[in-house]
């Protein structure tokens, strides 16, 4: 069977010259600081958005010991993270009425999906050893004084060596490559028909609506369910404590692939646990809680086996395969179940939490990014992505920021 692939060399936000690393601050912070009309507070916790019943004013803060207010004469701009933004709406009185009432939070509207949706991706992979004389990142992960010491002065003199690497070397997006019979494709067909909600409330909806979306790249052999990627160095992963697997890093140079589910169907939520501000909100990520995801995951890790054994890689890994831990020697699909159950771990690409859909499909913000039921109040961060895509969240955030800047924003405000 013939099958399209998509593989390529590492993405970084590191320039290529300068080995520095862009982000935010470097990107959007730093050319615009000196503006006049521009003032960042730091070491400030925003507390909740203050309300004239339904219009939002300004913000309460506590900043050295003291609590403060700003008024906006415009608009007021939530953009506190996946976590921190449904916490703050909560706090505000927007949200689950029966959650707000149990914290006694006045309540300024009933939003019950403010906190749910909550998303991520999830990497597990396998470490091979290396043949000798192959450069790794190991002596990094192992923090070794030397190693650590000549990567700075490296680094530091000519911008070179291994702190100018991201870890990742290579990228492919593919499909259950092994299991594409028509077998096993009515396996998984009948698997997500047993799962898909049925019912008519908001949350059935819109489960449904991602169940469409994720179906197409799970039976459609051309299209990807799963991104591999390839670190050169070991990576250090959660253990079954009863086993005889590492707890740390090994001797030696190691070769780590690596899957991540591009689009999984768990769903987790955050909510505020207090009527305190500075109380830290509960976090039920409820990682491969949906049976569909660990069918998926298991057969795109026994896949792995078959890239490590295959040349030209196989050239720098020695021979017979070796595996940093022997949990991750995957024979058969329920050994994979249980390794990803026990080892794979968030590589934080988290979103969803304030989504932006219809409300009658539990939307929590319309398409310009205003919060439903209020006014002057919009949320623009990660918690707003209705479905995390098929890869790092960085550069979608700042598309959407970048857009939330010049429609709502600026037009909605005859700013230019």
């Amino acid at each position: 069977m013939h099958v399209k692939y998509l593989a390529k060399q590492k993405l970084s936000s590191i320039h290529p010259t300068t080995k520095e690393r862009s982000y935010a601050t470097s990107a959007y912070y730093n050319p615009i600081k000196d503006r006049t009309n521009l003032e960042v507070l730091t070491n400030a916790t925003v507390e909740k958005t203050l309300f004239d019943v339904t219009k939002a004013t300004g913000v309460q803060y506590r900043h050295n010991g003291r609590i403060e207010t700003v008024v906006a004469s415009k608009e007021t701009i939530l953009a506190a993270s996946v976590f921190q933004s449904p916490k703050i709406l909560e706090l505000s009185g927007i949200g689950d009425k029966s959650i707000l009432h149990s914290y006694e939070i006045e309540l300024v509207k009933d939003l019950p999906r403010v906190g749910e949706n909550l998303q991520d991706h999830l990497i597990c992979g396998i470490s091979f050893k290396t043949v000798d004389g192959l450069e790794t990142l190991d002596p990094l992960v192992r923090q070794e004084p030397e190693a650590l010491r000549r990567a700075m002065e490296d680094y530091a003199s000519s911008q070179s060596g291994l702190l100018t690497s991201i870890g990742i070397n290579t990228y492919a997006y593919l499909p259950m490559v092994e299991h594409l019979s028509e077998e096993s494709q009515k396996t998984t067909k009948q698997l997500l028909s047993r799962r898909c909600p049925s019912g008519d409330s908001p949350h059935d909806a819109r489960a449904r609506s991602y169940y469409e979306v994720v179906e197409n790249p799970l039976l459609d052999p051309n299209e990807p369910s799963a991104a591999y990627l390839s670190v050169l160095g070991q990576q250090v992963l959660p253990i079954d404590p009863d086993s005889d697997s590492p707890s740390g890093p090994v001797p030696g140079g190691l070769l780590m692939l690596g899957v991540m589910l591009s689009q999984p169907l768990f769903r987790g939520s955050v909510h505020t646990t207090s009527k305190d501000p500075l109380a830290t909100p509960i976090i039920d990520p409820k990682y491969l809680s949906n049976p569909v995801d660990i069918e998926v995951y298991a057969r795109h890790m026994t896949y792995l086996e078959t890239i490590a054994a295959s040349s030209p890689l196989n050239n720098l890994l020695k021979q017979p395969l070796t595996r940093r831990d022997p949990a991750s020697h995957l024979t058969d699909i329920e050994k994979a179940k249980k390794y990803v159950r026990t080892s794979a771990i968030s590589i934080w690409h988290l979103g969803g939490t304030c989504v932006m859909l219809p409300e009658e499909k539990g939307g929590v913000l319309n398409p310009k990014l205003k919060v439903y039921g209020v006014d002057n109040l919009c949320v623009v961060d990660s918690s707003a992505i209705p479905l995390i895509g098929t890869a790092n969240l960085q550069s979608t955030v700042y598309a959407l920021a970048e857009r939330a800047a010049d429609l709502p924003i600026k037009q909605g405000h005859g700013l230019h």
